[in-house]
């Protein structure tokens, strides 16, 4: 099996011990890894897919803990950089009575920023069947050209690009600079992961089927369209697949888009789904990929943080049969 290589922030979010409480009313928080791409890696592993994570993380307590929770997920970290020329980024996340989250980051810089172009190796792309990327690595520092390599070595070898712009506004000088970096690196994704929420801020648009006119822009074949608990759509250039939402009592959002996508890379991963056939998949398949995502992303916001509330294969396929 080839494998998917996620490339970006790795870092320690402090999730509250409460929810309804605004973060500077927050009394305790529990220390859980996060960062998206992080993230992504963990649901393929945890799935039982081959997966790789490329980034730098701070010679700190912090960054020995992310390679361990990695580690534990069966995620390999063997192209994780470290250095001491800055630490690993912190978030700390107050959760609304609804599950949804407000952030406060500390990285200025932080260690995933100073990831450089040329630690990259070529070699490691060699079996890269597919390469995840998010937005919060893309401000002016010199990891954003390193995923601009990274991307050049990915497709060379004829590899699925896959982008979730995961739009952290507090992390951008500017709301426009934020929407230029997505936009400058979303023609370069075949397959696009965006969710209602973010729609209008990255396309001018609040309706898919007029955002489409944006996002289906040089290599993307396939949009995958989250609309929270309305459930999601998949759209090529000429079908639209879509399933209904999935309720369940929500403990914690955080990390749920993730585990979306890399469930999604996963199914794709699993039945060796080239790149040149993205966008002719069946219906049928195209909505048992949804349905199994949508189910897997509902799954992890019943627990706190991201990679803690992930599920094994096994634990995924026995929640989706008590449903069915």
């Amino acid at each position: 099996m080839k494998k998917v290589i996620s490339i970006g922030e790795a870092l320690i979010d402090f999730i509250p011990n409460q929810k309804g409480c605004e973060l500077k009313r927050v009394t305790g928080f529990e220390r859980v890894v996060g960062g998206a791409p992080a993230n992504v890696s963990a649901v393929v592993a945890k799935l039982g897919g081959k997966s790789n994570f490329i980034s730098k993380l701070g010679e700190d307590a912090f960054g020995d803990h992310i390679i361990e929770i990695l580690k534990d997920a069966n995620v390999n970290t063997d192209y994780v950089l470290r250095t001491d020329k800055a630490n690993t980024g912190l978030a700390f996340v107050s959760l609304k009575e609804d599950g949804n989250r407000d952030f406060s980051f500390y990285r200025n810089p932080s260690s995933d920023m100073l990831l450089e172009e040329s630690e990259l190796k070529q070699e490691w792309f060699e079996d890269c069947y597919c390469l995840h990327f998010c937005s919060v690595d893309l401000i002016e520092c010199p990891m954003k050209n390193t995923h601009k390599k990274a991307i050049e070595y990915a497709l060379q070898n004829k590899s699925i690009i896959s982008f979730d712009p995961n739009v952290r506004l507090p992390l951008w000088d500017s709301e426009e600079s934020c929407r230029e970096a997505i936009l400058e690196f979303l023609p370069l994704a075949h397959i696009v992961k965006i969710s209602d929420e973010e729609l209008e801020f990255i396309t001018g648009y609040n309706n898919i089927d007029e955002a489409k006119t944006v996002l289906f822009n040089g290599n993307v074949k396939m949009i995958l369209f989250t609309k929270g608990k309305d459930g999601a759509e998949i759209h090529t250039k000429d079908r639209i697949i879509e399933i209904p939402g999935h309720v369940v009592d929500v403990a914690d959002t955080t990390g749920a888009g993730d585990s979306f996508i890399g469930s999604f890379l996963f199914r794709i991963l699993q039945d060796s789904i080239d790149v040149n056939e993205l966008d002719s998949i069946s219906d049928e398949t195209l909505k048992e990929y949804l349905l199994f995502s949508n189910y897997y992303a509902a799954n992890s916001t019943t627990k706190k943080g991201a990679i803690g509330s992930y599920a094994t294969l096994d634990e995924i396929k026995e929640y989706i049969n008590k449903l069915v």
